[in-house]
């Protein structure tokens, strides 16, 4: 498939075609530059990049879809939000959407070469709760590592609670990494219990995700670094669930982060 094909049915909400879609992306250094070419067309058309989302961080869920390390994509100014606003809260042209409770962290500059995890920690300014909405354009969610990079990283849109200063939460970067592993998550649809997460889950802290996250950013061909402004969701804290109109959800994190709901229509 085309970057412009990839772009096509990422508007569209429908499946990858049969041929030339599942059978496409063998291996991940061209699924990267391909997601590169789409994120560039995407730029040529206005679209903004506000920032990444990091994905398969979260080691529980990689046999369950045969993912075995983490991946990455863009975040959009078309795909990003403050509050519960009607751009989230639809479903519409998103392909077999589902739903993820994670950490968000803010930028406020852009970390050193060869950043430490101390370095990275001085590079914050905020980490909030989030819901990532997911998309497959892969049948019932069945594919291969490079096929979720050139499918956006199977970013669809992200909703970003209240933030919290990282001072607020820790001193230094040793406390913030303890903070997030030690925090729970409970995720509910419709007031009821669907899963419990731990931030332990995401690479044993969303601050090591987000390590990780650099690291790997840096290394690819072409790919932009992180600059003053950007969110960086650092994977889920469960499975990813399947979501419909007419369903709230909820991620009830413990102290360490605030509560944060989500309705469809």
């Amino acid at each position: 498939m085309t970057p412009q094909e990839l772009l096509a049915h990422g508007d569209s909400g429908r499946l990858w075609p049969e041929f030339g879609g599942r059978d496409a992306f063998t291996d991940v250094p061209p699924a990267y530059r391909a997601a590169l070419d789409v994120r560039a067309l995407r730029i040529a058309r206005g679209e903004i990049p506000r920032g990444f989302k990091v994905g398969f961080t979260n080691r529980n869920i990689w046999p369950l879809y045969n993912v075995f390390a983490p991946i990455w994509g863009s975040v959009w100014d078309t795909t990003l939000a403050f509050d519960a606003g009607d751009n989230l809260t639809s479903l519409a042209g998103l392909c077999q959407p589902r739903i993820e409770p994670e950490a968000v962290f803010g930028v406020k500059a852009t970390p050193c070469a060869d950043a430490s995890l101390e370095d990275l920690f001085e590079a914050l300014a905020w980490v909030a709760p989030g819901f990532e909405i997911v998309q497959s354009h892969l049948p019932a969610w069945k594919f291969t590592a490079p096929q979720t990079v050139a499918d956006g990283g199977l970013h669809a849109r992200l909703l970003v609670g209240r933030k919290v200063p990282i001072s607020e939460l820790a001193r230094d970067a040793r406390q913030l990494h303890e903070v997030l592993a030690g925090a729970r998550l409970r995720l509910l649809r419709n007031g009821t219990l669907v899963e419990e997460g731990v931030g332990a889950y995401v690479l044993d802290s969303p601050l090591i995700a987000l390590l990780h996250f650099l690291t790997e950013l840096r290394e690819c061909p072409g790919a932009p670094d992180l600059v003053p402004g950007d969110v960086v969701t650092t994977g889920t804290w469960t499975d990813a669930w399947p979501v419909h109109p007419g369903e709230t959800w909820g991620a009830s994190f413990d102290a360490a982060l605030p509560s944060l709901d989500l309705t469809f229509r």
